[in-house]
């Protein structure tokens, strides 16, 4: 039975894969208060994903639409009118897809939900047509929220151009990163890389990860024989990554580990990680990592407020900048002391979940009020 005085919050994402966007969302789902606000969830697939038995322990509704499975652009609207009129109990909606934001907006704005939540999580697009296409599209959605957050200003001003927006930032459980020795030497002694030096990356097997690069960086270091590449995640583009590196001679350095629920136990048993995105709007991988300790070397194309403390460096990503970065790893194998993983927590206070969990639970309550 639903409380009286509980807020149902709808959440628009593409599915509830494991990544950034929709690991920020659960990270706030866990924290917040859920005898005040519930999160529902409004997906685009049919496909079952990562987080929906997750979700569904915790309260939450999973409402599915088609549009990835058909790409038919007048049923998806007519679904999305349809799902509006009979769901009434939505009052606020808060939308993470960004391509399809000034549709469902919209939408949800001509069926009466008097909140609606535009939420820019990338800080630029896929350089190709259709990512261009998106782009421009992407931009009329301010047009229809009443309310624009951003997970950084470089997100914020992609997005939303002049208008105004809260900057909120991808926080996390804090504590469930912060190293263990331990945990360290379990996972490196099960990997079997107990004697390696172990560079990590976690993210979507997609462009804007920049994977190719990643290869590219281990050429670069194929005489050192200890040193070894993990690569953590799934998607389209994961078969075409292990086919290069399976042309490239790379089987030996580069392991694939798949999706995982382990991922703030593997940053443990890792000595560096690497993020040479194309673009990201404030990626939670890159504050894991650096609570983790570790030397973490970003693309130049990643906003500087990624930067929480003096192990982490920026580089850019260039054809003729893969020997900077080879060196900068070579430097500090040589050089540094990869067993210091102390931080200041102190640093990442900004990206604590609990202090997140708790701003957006008074947000979603004012909003309601606002609504009354």
């Amino acid at each position: 039975m639903i409380k009286e005085n509980k807020i149902r919050i709808l959440n628009i994402v593409p599915n509830m894969r494991a990544a950034g966007i929709e690991t920020f969302i659960m990270n706030v789902y866990r924290n917040i208060n859920r005898d005040k606000v519930q999160f529902d969830f409004l997906v685009h697939s049919s496909k079952k994903e990562f987080f929906d038995d997750e979700i569904e322990k915790l309260g939450g509704k999973i409402y599915r639409l088609s549009f990835k499975d058909d790409k038919n652009i007048f049923k998806y609207i007519r679904d999305l009118s349809n799902f509006f009129k009979e769901h009434k109990e939505y009052t606020i909606v808060h939308g993470h897809m960004q391509s399809m934001m000034p549709i469902y907006l919209l939408m949800a704005k001509m069926n009466g939900v008097q909140t609606r939540i535009a939420h820019s999580h990338n800080g630029s697009y896929e350089k190709t047509m259709k990512g261009f296409v998106l782009h421009v599209f992407s931009r009329f959605s301010k047009l229809f929220s009443t309310n624009n957050f951003a997970c950084s200003d470089v997100a914020g001003k992609y997005l939303f151009g002049k208008s105004k927006y809260d900057i909120l930032y991808n926080a996390i459980d804090v504590d469930k990163f912060i190293f263990n020795n331990q945990v360290r030497n379990e996972i490196r002694k099960s990997m079997n890389v107990e004697n390696k030096i172990v560079l990590g990356h976690i993210g979507r097997f997609e462009l804007q990860k920049n994977h190719q690069y990643l290869l590219k960086i281990m050429q670069q270091l194929k005489d050192q024989e200890n040193v070894v590449l993990w690569l953590i995640g799934e998607g389209k583009l994961e078969s075409d990554i292990k086919q290069l590196v399976k042309k490239g001679n790379l089987e030996q350095k580069v392991k694939f580990l798949g999706l995982r629920k382990d991922v703030n136990e593997l940053y443990q048993a890792m000595d560096f990680f690497l993020l040479p995105s194309l673009y990201e709007g404030l990626p939670v991988v890159g504050i894991e990592s650096q609570i983790s300790g570790l030397n973490c070397i970003f693309s130049s194309k990643i906003t500087s407020e990624l930067k929480k403390n003096s192990k982490a460096r920026y580089i850019g990503i260039a054809e003729g900048d893969l020997k900077k970065w080879s060196d900068a790893i070579t430097e500090l194998i040589n050089k540094d002391d990869l067993s210091n993983r102390h931080v200041d927590i102190k640093d990442f206070e900004c990206f604590n979940i609990k202090y997140i969990a708790n701003y957006l639970e008074e947000k979603y309550q004012q909003y309601y009020r606002k609504g009354l």
